[in-house]
């Protein structure tokens, strides 16, 4: 008995060959937007995103440019792809039910997503105020899953089907926000033990013992050299509350659906969620605007530092200046 002739193509057959050996040849969980009976239901925020139909047009504008920019942006200063690797995918965060990935980046009112998220689904119980979640409570790990916990084959259907969206923030913002926080603040002495101790030690002549133990008086200086030192990095990765965008997230191995921007948070969270069709279920918290890091206050900041130290920092924190269309703080002294 002669056998029927197959034919398939050699990505294809690599990617039954992976199925098979993970254990399965379906997704440990359904597209969002099909019934476990297979029948439709309602369309997935991928779907909504290219029907166009669900947000008014103005809005879609503005995130199909910030798309457009960010593809231009990669293609010019991207010299070369690499394959995505689990490693990269530690800060993307899955709702299976709702078919969203996002993508945290800390100082970006990464916060109030998780809090979001963790209200989209379940892990709140039955808290809808994403404010009655404590804040210390949305960074415990195991509350969301990450991408990375997910095996390759569940991975890629993931990044296919559901929608990708992160927000960025004016990189020298987010980054005096970060010490702001991290450094100025008497209750994060994690941080002052961490790390402060380390940049009095090897940033500031002649240091008292008392700051060499606490590290709690870091000035925005000392910090700066801290950063730009080569050093730094071949020791160990920066923190994410101060590491690039880019290299949390990788905006140019993942297309990104939705680019939300710190400056114009509650447009794009309401988009985000109308994407998601449950505006009517949850509300982005309203930013608090008594404390937070302006464009000013960053000014501030950068008075006392040289120009030679403006241009190397900003030359460290470039990528997400170009990639996310930020210009030049009118502050820098190095022109």
């Amino acid at each position: 008995m002669r056998r029927p002739k197959v034919f398939l193509c050699l990505g294809c057959f690599l990617m039954v060959l992976l199925l098979y050996f993970n254990g399965s040849l379906k997704p440990a969980s359904e597209p969002p937007g099909e019934r476990s009976s297979g029948q439709k239901s309602r369309r997935s925020p991928l779907q909504t995103l290219h029907d166009g139909d669900q947000v008014e047009s103005a809005v879609q504008a503005v995130h199909q440019g910030r798309r457009e920019v960010l593809d231009e942006a990669c293609r010019s200063y991207t010299r070369k792809r690499r394959v995505l690797i689990p490693e990269d995918l530690k800060h993307v965060i899955v709702d299976d039910q709702h078919g969203l990935l996002y993508c945290y980046v800390p100082k970006v009112a990464c916060t109030n997503w998780k809090r979001v998220l963790m209200v989209l689904t379940g892990v709140a119980g039955s808290v809808r105020d994403p404010l009655a979640i404590p804040a210390n409570e949305a960074h415990i790990p195991g509350n969301l899953r990450a991408l990375s916990e997910y095996s390759a084959p569940q991975i890629n259907q993931r990044l296919r089907s559901y929608l990708k969206f992160v927000f960025v923030r004016e990189p020298f913002e987010r980054l005096v926000s970060a010490y702001r926080n991290k450094f100025t603040r008497p209750y994060n002495t994690a941080f002052h033990k961490r790390y402060g101790t380390k940049i009095v030690q090897q940033h500031r002549p002649d240091p008292r013992p008392e700051a060499l133990q606490r590290g709690n008086d870091v000035s925005f200086e000392e910090f700066v050299y801290y950063l730009v030192d080569p050093a730094t990095q071949r020791e160990e990765p920066f923190n994410e509350h101060w590491e690039r965008v880019h290299s949390l997230c990788h905006p140019c191995l993942i297309h990104y659906d939705v680019v939300g921007k710190y400056e114009t948070l509650e447009q794009d969270s309401r988009y985000v969620l109308q994407l998601a069709g449950v505006e009517d279920q949850v509300s982005f918290p309203a930013s608090s605007k008594s404390t937070r890091t302006t464009g000013d206050m960053a000014a501030q900041f950068f008075q006392n530092i040289s120009p030679f130290y403006q241009k190397k920092l900003y030359n460290l924190y470039r990528m997400d200046f170009l990639l996310f269309n930020y210009s030049l703080p009118a502050y820098l002294k190095f022109r």
